[in-house]
């Protein structure tokens, strides 16, 4: 198969698009899309978000050392353009989108009602890159719908019609291909067949 090598660019897709918000005390909250957003440490747990120095979020979350990662859903896919393309300096968000400010449970800063899941965040490290920055945060604490939940507490985010970013354009999530292991998993029926299979007189 025949490719072109291109410039070096971000080219890593798809990726998370994420509703992150952030809130200065005495402020209305803020909300900030980003789709350079990840996962860091497991023990503990921590996440990283990326933000131009130039965005009015990156000086709130500067300075309160906080911030609310809300994942995203088909629903909320307009909201998260808009929140992208608009600046806080000059609108509620909040207002415009119809979106509804939920309390959280160990930070100052509000994560969005409408989000099916809300990773609250403390600012633990700033990397100072080139035109971003990367806040490195530990999660303190999740909230998640409780629809979302079956009767043994286990989360089924399937049903939340997350969406994704790649290369300019939004997309909902496919099929399930696999869980994590399948590909060295043992195939249970194929087992179950072998152990009913009648032995030879």
């Amino acid at each position: 198969m025949k490719k072109q090598t291109w410039r070096a660019g971000n080219m890593l897709y798809p990726v998370p698009a994420v509703m992150v918000t952030c809130k200065r005390k005495n402020e209305k909250a803020n909300i900030i899309t980003v789709a350079w957003a990840g996962t860091v440490c497991s023990d503990p747990a921590m996440v990283s978000i990326s933000v131009r120095k130039s965005r009015y979020s990156h000086e709130i979350i500067s300075e309160t050392k906080e911030f609310v990662v809300n994942l995203t859903t088909k629903q909320l896919a307009k909201a998260t353009d808009y929140c992208g393309v608009k600046s806080g300096r000059d609108i509620d968000k909040f207002k415009e989108m119809n979106l509804h400010t939920q309390e959280s449970t160990k930070i100052e800063t509000p994560g969005i009602l409408e989000s099916p899941v809300n990773i609250e965040c403390k600012v633990v490290n700033v990397l100072e890159l080139g035109t971003h920055d990367m806040f490195i945060a530990e999660v303190v604490a999740v909230d998640v719908n409780e629809d979302l939940l079956d009767e043994k507490g286990s989360l089924h985010l399937d049903k939340a019609d997350l969406i994704a970013y790649a290369h300019g354009q939004y997309f909902s999530l496919g099929k399930e291909l696999g869980r994590f292991g399948f590909s060295v998993r043992k195939n249970n029926k194929n087992k179950a067949k072998k152990k009913s299979k009648p032995k030879k007189k």
